[in-house]
């Protein structure tokens, strides 16, 4: 009997706070992803906290590079770092395009890579061999739910903190990547990753969760300019690197083989 009144007794807010789970349980964020470098690509995604914690993740994109690999990533920062999408002024060489190293200084490093299978880390941000294929329309379909115990502490309860960013561009729109319209990925070479065409990894659409940072204090990145949320970004691409290189390697030969035929 006295435990009953004492519950009766706490206020409401103090009940939900007891449980947890309860304040994120099913809790959905929606993300419109905008075209960032003027090739036409657009989409939209869910991040859905789950009740035991877990992210569902679902994205569908259209206008992308057709029949192949799209590195995606959720960028931002649970400290109060101010990163978000950034426009076409980033353009900071003047080249018509915003690449992956003019936009890292707005939307920040890596935070979670959005592979289909497997690691989901940073260090997977060019597992090209593990990231969402677009088909012959240039449709692209994501669904995963990544485990409580693979997020980085304080996802789920910054959701709205946190954007969205896939690459991969048709600049010349010939249907494929290739080293014809912006050359060699500068980006790429930086992780010691040669012959990977600059298309592949410069970013296509970004999208930021509606009054993301919303009243957040610059910690960092974009006050500062530094791009980073606390790690070399570089460091973290390596591995992805090596995956990116077998992927496109494997492209490459396969159109020589088909050329020869």
């Amino acid at each position: 009997m006295k435990l009953s009144r004492t519950l009766l007794a706490l206020p409401a807010a103090a009940l939900v706070l007891g449980f947890p789970g309860v304040a994120h349980a099913d809790e959905s964020v929606r993300v419109a992803l905008l075209d960032l470098n003027e090739t036409g690509a657009t989409g939209t995604a869910t991040l859905t906290a789950t009740d035991g914690g877990d992210l569902r993740v679902r994205i569908t994109s259209t206008g992308m590079t057709p029949n192949s690999p799209h590195a995606q990533h959720i960028h931002g920062a649970v400290n109060g770092m101010d990163f978000h999408c950034p426009d076409k002024s980033a353009d900071a060489d003047g080249d018509g395009y915003v690449s992956t190293e003019e936009g890292l200084k707005m939307y920040g490093d890596i935070f979670i890579s959005l592979t289909t299978n497997g690691d989901t880390t940073r260090a997977s941000g060019l597992a090209v061999d593990r990231m969402p294929k677009a088909d012959a329309q240039g449709k692209l379909s994501y669904d995963r739910v990544i485990p409580a115990a693979d997020l980085p502490a304080g996802t789920i309860a910054h959701l709205k903190d946190l954007h969205l960013v896939q690459h991969g561009i048709d600049a010349n729109r010939n249907g494929r990547y290739d080293m014809d319209a912006l050359g060699e990925s500068t980006f790429a070479k930086s992780v010691g990753v040669n012959g990977i065409p600059e298309e592949a990894t410069d970013p296509a659409t970004c999208g930021m969760v509606s009054g993301a940072a919303a009243g957040s204090v610059p910690a960092g990145g974009v006050a500062t300019g530094d791009g980073s949320t606390g790690a070399t970004p570089v460091a973290g691409y390596v591995a992805g690197g090596l995956a990116l290189l077998g992927a496109f390697g494997l492209v490459a030969a396969r159109r020589r083989l088909g050329r020869q035929g």
